[in-house]
């Protein structure tokens, strides 16, 4: 009797709208795994948020297996895996290909073990989530003295929230699927996200002011439930490898993309841009170098050589 293909439902999600470079690099994982598996049931949800589901649930259902891909920024899961904490490391990163190529190497595969031993995740690939910035709706941000008083929307995490609250800034963290509502109330004064986030969510309709400080290089971890993974025979695990070593690559070109034209797109628009020659960076290399010292004692001093530019 002939073989019959064993058919897997496989759902893949994220939490950025359409038009997002994260959005694309999930459908192109997507169109990679359909061809290597066209028996298995593959099912794509973009943006989990614009069905009211926040993005710790869509980690949580990965992690329990009710989706089997997706992807988060790597500040979400340090609770659980401290060593994470090196990608969050304040100014700790100049040249993102320089770190890319750590996270491909040694770096990467002790992080890699990491996520494995301490949850039910499987690291697929590092993506790049472009460098991170302040935008703010009440004047122009030089050095950390500027940020006093206002309150900053950030991720998570609670290396982010000390690490903003050194420069002099009062952290809160809200959900990105409650991010522009919290933008267009004033809620918050202010935000940190790459390039790419502010023209995605357009927050030059709220924030006048935008810093290109670069105060982390912010990584997505590509992830997929660890049982599932593990249930695949040989063939199919190798090919879930090799589409996520193409769909990597193709989100990593994307962002640096993203980051070349970002800033002539929002220079149209009515924004002051603070560039970085135009900041005290001392000064906040200064301000968060308590933090980064805390982080950094705390993991191997190979990986932090590797790592930190």
């Amino acid at each position: 009797m002939p073989v019959v293909p064993l058919v897997r439902p496989v759902r893949l999600a994220g939490y950025q709208g359409p038009s997002s470079i994260l959005s694309h690099s999930l459908a192109r994982l997507m169109k990679t795994l359909s061809q290597r598996q066209p028996q298995w049931q593959l099912h794509c949800e973009g943006n989990v948020t614009s069905q009211g589901e926040s993005a710790r649930a869509l980690f949580d259902s990965i992690e329990s297996g009710a989706r089997q891909i997706g992807y988060m920024a790597s500040g979400y899961l340090v609770q659980k895996v401290p060593e994470l904490a090196l990608l969050d490391t304040p100014f700790a990163v100049q040249d993102r290909a320089q770190a890319l190529a750590a996270l491909d190497g040694s770096v990467g595969q002790w992080l890699s073990q990491c996520i494995t031993q301490r949850t039910g995740y499987k690291l697929l690939g590092f993506w790049d989530n472009g460098f991170r910035h302040l935008s703010n709706r009440v004047h122009a941000i030089t050095r950390p003295t500027d940020a006093q008083g206002l309150t900053i929307r950030t991720l998570d995490s609670d290396v982010y929230r000390r690490a903003l609250a050194s420069m002099g800034f009062a952290p809160v963290s809200i959900d990105v699927k409650d991010l522009v509502p919290a933008l267009a109330s004033g809620t918050v004064d202010a935000q940190e996200n790459p390039l790419a986030n502010f023209r995605l969510f357009s927050m030059e309709k709220y924030h006048a002011h935008l810093s290109l400080s670069s105060h982390f290089f912010g990584v997505l971890l590509m992830l997929c439930h660890r049982a599932w993974f593990e249930s695949l025979s040989d063939v199919e695990a190798a090919q879930v490898q090799e589409a996520a070593v193409v769909a990597t690559q193709y989100q990593r070109d994307l962002a640096v993309r993203e980051d070349e034209t970002g800033l002539t797109a929002i220079r149209a628009q009515p924004v002051q841009i603070v560039m970085p020659s135009e900041l005290d960076l001392p000064s906040f290399h200064r301000a968060t170098r308590a933090v980064r010292d805390d982080i950094l004692r705390a993991l191997p001093s190979r990986y932090v050589q590797d790592y930190v530019q």
